[in-house]
């Protein structure tokens, strides 16, 4: 998106969207690390969806805590199985929020 004053064109960043940096910075991590930074981003985003300024900002963010979560329970299953049905219940949980408060 982009402002449409003048001939000035400011790009806007979506605070919920995964950015190259991201990206980056989880290529360098350990499987165990990159566990903890998708739980600790889905979480982040599912603030952000209560913050979010209309209905498509929040949906953005509900399918950036579903990705997140669906990566770290697909990295749980092979490195900390005790974790999956932990991580299963909280998207479940957010899932259903979702589904009451903002559809």
């Amino acid at each position: 998106m982009h402002q449409a004053t003048g001939s000035a064109h400011v790009a806007i960043k979506h605070p919920c969207l995964e950015n190259a940096a991201s990206r980056a910075l989880m290529a360098t991590m350990t499987e165990l690390e990159r566990l903890a930074f998708l739980e600790q981003q889905a979480e982040q985003s599912y603030d952000a969806m209560y913050e979010a300024h209309s209905a498509s900002h929040a949906a953005a963010c509900f399918s950036e805590v579903k990705e997140a979560l669906y990566t770290a329970i697909n990295i749980a299953h092979r490195i900390q199985p005790e974790s999956v049905k932990r991580l299963e219940a909280r998207l479940a949980h957010i899932k259903a929020v979702f589904r009451s408060q903002f559809t």
